[in-house]
């Protein structure tokens, strides 16, 4: 499944994705993409893949609750200053 394709950036920043990959990826022409900077390069990603790698990232963590939880507790210092 994994493989390492050599592309060159053309004018205007384009980029082919090699067949193969488009295929095996399920990409086709108009397919949103996010690309997303990090410490080892760039990653490309659909926004599907975005997501799940997000929520991969965070577990079953409800952020809302846990940012709920924080503003009660900060209410509660400043009401008590």
């Amino acid at each position: 499944m994994s493989g390492t394709y050599a592309v060159t950036m053309g004018d205007r920043g384009r980029l082919v994705v090699p067949a193969e990959l488009r295929a095996r990826s399920g990409l086709a022409e108009g397919t949103p993409l996010v690309l997303t900077e990090t410490p080892f390069g760039v990653v490309v990603m659909t926004r599907a893949q975005a997501r799940a790698h997000l929520r991969r990232q965070i577990g079953d963590a409800n952020l809302v609750d846990t940012l709920l939880a924080e503003r009660r507790v900060a209410a509660a210092r400043e009401d008590g200053a």
